[in-house]
């Protein structure tokens, strides 16, 4: 992992990176928050591998567990928070047109990355 993976909730590698995908390993601390957000030109797919938490999407909340999975839509607000004394650990995978990191609109963020 590189250190520019690193982020106030936790961490994040890079499993595949493709013209029509990418693959990331998310790991939540507990406590951790993403921040709210959305994304112009890719979808996602969360797939809880361990721990369990809460994802938001576009002001729902859902509770999530290890083997629960989400889609996210193009242009849904979505965020990820650990609720749980343990790491939460998704596999995300993205789709659509590009996926670099500046495709995230934050729109709210407790680390005040907005």
């Amino acid at each position: 992992m590189t250190t520019n993976n690193i982020r106030p909730w936790g961490y994040f590698e890079v499993l595949s990176d493709a013209p029509d995908h990418k693959v990331k390993r998310i790991v939540v601390e507990p406590g951790g928050i993403l921040s709210l957000q959305r994304h112009k030109l890719r979808s996602e797919h969360w797939f809880v591998v361990s721990g369990k938490g809460i994802v938001s999407v576009d002001g729902k909340d859902y509770p999530i567990k290890t083997g629960s999975a989400v889609d996210i839509p193009t242009t849904k607000t979505h965020r990820l928070e650990n609720s749980s004394s343990e790491n939460l650990v998704i596999i995300e995978v993205q789709t659509g047109k590009y996926f670099g990191e500046d495709d995230i609109e934050r729109l709210e963020d407790k680390y005040g990355r907005v």
